[in-house]
C-alpha cells in the first residue's frame, strides 16, 4: 500500500506562486488549519483561492475574540491571495480593505452554482445547467475564469450553462479518515469538504482523527480514499 502520510510542510511543498487552490470550510468551520499554517510558512503568493468565503479575521467572531485568523483568513492576512472566488465576502474585513488597495480581486458565484461547478470538475462533467442568474447580467458576464457563458433552452425554460471549476490543490479537513484516505466529515464541516475531493490535481486532507484501515466499517465513510493523494496529521478540534 502507498504511504500517503506526510507532514504539513511536505504536503504543501509543491504549491507554487500563482497556483489555484480550493479550501474547504464555511466561515472556517471545516477548514484545515494545519495546512493553512503550512502555506503561510511556505510564503507562496499570487494565489487564486476557491472557497465559500474568506474565512475569519483576527477577533472574529466578535463574542469570542479569536486570537488568530481562521481558514482562508490566514492567507488573506499574509497577502497571499490575488483572486478570491467565493459565494460570500461580507464577513472578513480584510477582503474589502485589499480590494480597495487594489491588491485583491474577487468573483462572487452563487453558493449552489459554486458547489455544482466544483462537483462537475470532480465527477468529470462538462458543466452544469442552472436557472440561477437567468434574466440578470450573469447571462452575458464572463465567468470567474474569463469564459463565456451560454444560455440553453430546455422545454421552453432558460438555463445558464456553467463550466467546471478546477484547481491545482484541494485542502480538506475530515473529521475522521483512515490511512488510505477514506474520510467522513461531521455535521456542518461537510460543507465544501466533500465536493472538492477530486476537483483538483492534488487532494490533501488533514483529518482530526486518523485510524487504521479496517478499524472503521467502510460504509461509515462518505468519500473514497482513491480521490486523496496526501494525508496530514495534527489537525486539532475546531476552536476559536
Amino acid at each position: 500500500m502507498i504511504n500517503k502520510i506526510m507532514t504539513a510542510d511536505e504536503a504543501v511543498a509543491g504549491v507554487q506562486d500563482g497556483m489555484t487552490i480550493m479550501v474547504g470550510g464555511f466561515l472556517a468551520t471545516g477548514s484545515p488549519e494545519v495546512l493553512m499554517d503550512a502555506l503561510v510558512r511556505k510564503g507562496v503568493k499570487h494565489l487564486t483561492v476557491i472557497g465559500n468565503d474568506g474565512g475569519l479575521h483576527t477577533g472574529q467572531p466578535a463574542q469570542f475574540g479569536a486570537k488568530t485568523p481562521r481558514g482562508i483568513g490566514k492567507l488573506l492576512e499574509n497577502h497571499m491571495v490575488d483572486h478570491l472566488i467565493a459565494s460570500h465576502i461580507g464577513v472578513n474585513p480584510l477582503i474589502n480593505e485589499q480590494i480597495a488597495e487594489g491588491t485583491l480581486r474577487y468573483t462572487l458565484v452563487p453558493q449552489g452554482t459554486l458547489a455544482e461547478k466544483i462537483r462537475a470538475a470532480a465527477y468529470g462533467l462538462g458543466g452544469v445547467l442552472t436557472p440561477t442568474g437567468v434574466g440578470t447580467p450573469m447571462e452575458t458576464e464572463l465567468d470567474e475564469l474569463g469564459r463565456e457563458k451560454k444560455v440553453v433552452v430546455i422545454e421552453g425554460k432558460k438555463y445558464l450553462f456553467e463550466m467546471p471549476l478546477r484547481a491545482d490543490y484541494a485542502f480538506i479537513r475530515p473529521s475522521v479518515a483512515d490511512k488510505f484516505g477514506n474520510y467522513y466529515c461531521a455535521k456542518a464541516t461537510k460543507n465544501f469538504n466533500y465536493v472538492m475531493a477530486g476537483a483538483a490535481k492534488h487532494t490533501i486532507i488533514a483529518p482530526e482523527k486518523l485510524v487504521e484501515i479496517g478499524e472503521i466499517d467502510p460504509d461509515y465513510f462518505a468519500v473514497a480514499g482513491v480521490l486523496v493523494d496526501t494525508i496530514v496529521e495534527g489537525e486539532k478540534k475546531w476552536q476559536i
